[in-house]
């Protein structure tokens, strides 16, 4: 072999180690973008709603209707495909009650469904199986029946509830506490809160106690608090 013949050869090898460099480093920038990209759409994913303060406790600003839906309007009742449609809790009988959007009254309380048979879920509260808390409240009675959550007091920790969503999508949460307010004491910033932060949460209200001499106000309200088990 000539000294010509050796002068290419090595010009043919640092051709092939530069061009073998070049697609390393291009393979090192191309991994470096995705865990850069997934990284920035992991910390840029939607969260849970966040709580402006806004959100007081629940006023009863009219009497509710105490007509029951009728399976029709039952099964031809839809929501959005990622809001809760329908709560079941077995242990005190609640199968598939229509779970309705409750926004704010102007004084900023959260309003109440207009009928007993039915829940509301606060529309800044989280949805079904997103972190937060989703926070559904249903009436006790009316003057001449009982309402959807006539018997939440009887329910206890360990006793599961089923939402079902706009999609037909299942979630179930576990009970973990209850507790009673005063009615004009209700914290809602832990009312609003899951019970477990590393959790989705859902949190029931009614309300409960004896009713004001004067008015059909009761003087406490329950909330049951959950975290999700299952989706």
């Amino acid at each position: 072999m000539t000294i010509r013949d050796k002068s290419s050869s090595h010009y043919a090898i640092n051709i092939l180690l530069k061009i073998y460099k070049a697609k390393a480093y291009l393979l090192i920038v191309v991994g470096l973008i995705g865990i850069f990209a997934s990284a920035y759409l992991y910390l840029n994913q939607p969260g849970p709603p966040k709580l402006t303060g806004k959100a007081k406790a629940i006023e009863l600003s009219s009497a509710p209707s105490s007509t029951k839906p009728t399976a029709s309007t039952i099964n031809s009742y839809s929501v959005p495909p990622n809001q809760p449609k329908f709560i079941s809790i077995p242990a005190i009988g609640v199968d598939n009650a229509m779970v309705i959007r409750l926004g704010l009254l102007k004084n900023g309380s959260i309003t109440t469904p207009d009928n007993i048979y039915e829940t509301g879920w606060y529309e800044n509260s989280a949805a079904p199986g997103q972190m937060g808390a989703m926070f559904i409240f249903g009436h006790v009675s009316s003057w001449t029946a009982d309402g959807v959550f006539y018997n939440l007091k009887r329910i206890v920790p360990g006793n599961l509830i089923k939402i079902t969503r706009g999609d037909n999508k299942e979630f179930t949460y576990k009970v973990v506490a209850l507790k009673i307010y005063p009615y004009t004491k209700v914290d809602m910033n832990q009312v609003l809160a899951p019970i477990n932060k590393n959790l989705p949460g859902l949190n029931l209200m009614t309300c409960t106690g004896k009713v004001i001499p004067g008015t059909s106000e009761f003087n406490e309200r329950l909330v049951v608090f959950s975290q999700q088990v299952s989706s």
